[in-house]
């Protein structure tokens, strides 16, 4: 019987992609073991998942390395598969003895512990993330294309999360359109005062009452929260303080109409749970809409065009045109399109 453990510790986003082959590698071996490895905070993303057995972590700011590692041998794994290559990780599948172990390319740690390996092939042709995590699915004899992204939430998470949006005054004939306008660094966005400029149209033209625009980034700053209140309108709403952890977030994205965002870990959720959601993406290779995009099929993904990259970003591609390469108009544009087919009347 396969053992597999799935080794992801980086972001929110990245651990997202990894949900296409816990439920593909569960279904080609159905007999199978299959756990993850992440951090504790991203460990949210995989709760109640039908088709994973064991939700391991590494806090990589407190754990021990050797805690860990006999945390990992004492489940006597046959397999490891590591997404992304990470020394810590390497070595931790090493010393717990797993015997058949996959990662990416030849780093000088993998070499050193006779890690097998896939290639990105340099990213050529470029493929969704979700796929190229895959890869190593199919590397132990999964056969599939099928890389939608699935998070889960239960029917008392659900109930939950209408609890709270209805202590805020939010009822479930409102239509919730969830604006995430933070990346924290980890994808180009726009700034704060195109976010305010797109939240004042929103208001503005969408003349209902029902329409309720709700604001989730930690990171907002004191300015523009002093913009939003000042615009003294009570269908937007600041929510992102009564968010105590991740899963809090996640509840609260599962009953949104609508999720906009750049192409970070929120919009991923979003797209996992089946929401309709629009993704703001530059056009680089790593951070385009090929690569990070959303994959369900009621989303839009905007990115900026080959003409507004030359255009509006710098030659070293250093600096990201985003700000100007995708326009108010297209973003109003698909909320339009999208909220229409969210109409509760």
């Amino acid at each position: 019987m396969k053992r597999i453990l799935l080794v992801r510790t980086d972001r929110v986003g990245d651990v997202v992609f990894i949900t296409p082959m816990i439920r593909e590698l569960k279904k080609s071996f159905p007999d199978s073991f299959i756990a993850t490895l992440t951090q504790p905070n991203t460990k949210n993303l995989l709760l109640n998942n039908p088709y994973l057995d064991a939700a391991l972590t590494d806090d990589l700011k407190k754990e021990n390395f050797y805690q860990v590692v006999n945390l990992i041998k004492s489940y006597k794994f046959t397999h490891g598969l590591l997404m992304m290559p990470t020394q810590r990780a390497a070595y931790q599948m090493f010393l717990a003895g797993i015997p058949e172990r996959i990662g990416v390319g030849h780093k000088l740690y993998e070499v050193i512990t006779f890690m097998k390996s896939v290639t990105r092939n340099k990213y050529t042709p470029l493929r969704h993330e979700a796929d190229y995590c895959m890869d190593l699915a199919r590397k132990v004899g999964v056969n599939t294309k099928n890389i939608k992204l699935e998070i889960f939430l239960t029917e008392q998470e659900k109930s939950e999360a209408k609890k709270m949006l209805s202590d805020l005054g939010i009822s479930n004939e409102d239509v919730k359109l969830l604006i995430h306008s933070g990346s924290l660094g980890s994808a180009p966005n726009w700034s704060e005062k195109k976010y305010l400029e797109l939240i004042k149209k929103i208001y503005t033209d969408f003349n209902s009452e029902r329409i309720k625009v709700l604001l989730t980034a930690r990171e907002m700053s004191e300015r523009f929260l002093k913009d939003i209140h000042e615009l003294n309108c009570n269908r937007i709403i600041n929510i992102s303080g009564r968010l105590e952890n991740l899963r809090d977030f996640i509840k609260i994205i599962g009953q949104a109409d609508l999720f906009l965002g750049p192409s970070t870990g929120p919009l991923h959720i979003a797209d996992a749970l089946g929401i309709k959601t629009i993704g703001i993406h530059c056009h680089r290779a790593m951070s385009c809409s090929i690569h990070q995009g959303i994959l369900n099929e009621v989303s839009i993904n905007l990115e900026v065009t080959e003409e507004n990259c030359k255009r509006f970003c710098s030659t070293d591609q250093n600096t990201c045109g985003i700000e100007n390469g995708i326009s108010l108009e297209e973003v109003y544009y698909a909320i339009d399109k999208l909220l229409n087919k969210t109409d509760k009347k």
